[in-house]
């Protein structure tokens, strides 16, 4: 019974090689190795429009109604061998993985949380394809404003303005972020169980520069001392960013596409 319900959450509908399809081709189309310069406002705004076109259907999944362990299940998770539903992962699903974009699926269970963490030199589109989460995302204010603190174990912080700081619910879930704007420093924490296609472009590459680092945000009034940069009665809208190690209870296991093939 139980292989019959896993199997019953993916659907091959005549729509759904076409969305996916489309999606990777006009990426490829967008973010070509080629272009001299980052895509312009119009194509981000086409591939925007696109992908909020694409449901949880085009990527194999079909019921996005069931309790929190089919978020896992689906992807392999051994139900001899389930967690408590707490302690389940996050489970990452890569659907392409190339030079110049990557296309991937995280699929959270109640609760579930991603730490603020920022995208260097990306634009990154996401949609939500079921359920609700809890999007959280800052821009670093310019110039740099740094705070050094002089007493031993007190982090240096940067000052950030709050971009975003709402609940994101499917269908209407789609978001882009920019290197420098649109909150490319951020945070997701499931509401409900949740999926949310990724598109990042150009994808992490430490050696490039693009290493994914993550930060624990103070609020405003804990670094400023008396000497307040921000004007009075909007101080809610900023927060000082201190980078923080990755952290230990981070926990994600990998799962299994098993949408349309891409025709790359």
């Amino acid at each position: 019974m139980f292989v019959q319900r896993i199997r019953g959450l993916f659907t091959m509908t005549k729509k759904s090689p076409c969305s996916i399809q489309a999606l990777f081709d006009l990426c490829k189309q967008t973010f070509a190795p080629s272009a001299t310069s980052s895509p312009s406002s119009q194509a981000i705004h086409k591939l925007y429009s696109l992908l909020d076109t694409i449901g949880p259907e085009d990527v194999g999944l079909k019921d996005e109604s069931l309790e929190d362990e089919r978020g896992h299940g689906v992807f392999g998770l051994n139900v001899f061998n389930r967690v408590d539903r707490w302690a389940q992962p996050i489970t990452y699903v890569d659907i392409h993985e190339g030079q110049n974009f990557t296309m991937c699926m995280f699929c959270f269970p109640t609760s579930a949380v991603i730490p603020l963490h920022d995208h260097p030199g990306m634009t990154v589109l996401s949609k939500v394809l079921y359920g609700s989460l809890h999007l959280k995302a800052y821009d670093w204010v310019e110039p740099a404003c740094i705070r050094k603190s002089e007493r031993a174990g007190h982090p240096t912080v940067r000052l950030a303005r709050l971009a975003v700081d709402k609940v994101v619910n499917a269908p209407n879930g789609t978001s882009v972020l920019y290197p420098k704007s649109g909150g490319n420093l951020h945070c997701f924490t499931a509401v409900t169980p949740c999926a949310v296609l990724d598109i990042l472009a150009p994808p992490y590459l430490e050696a490039a520069g693009r290493r994914c680092t993550y930060y624990h945000d103070y609020p405003y009034s804990s670094f400023a001392h008396g000497d307040e940069i921000v004007d009075n009665g909007k101080e809610q809208e900023y927060a000082w960013l201190a980078v923080v190690d990755t952290p230990e209870d981070l926990y994600m296991r990998p799962g299994r596409y098993m949408g349309p093939d891409i025709q790359r």
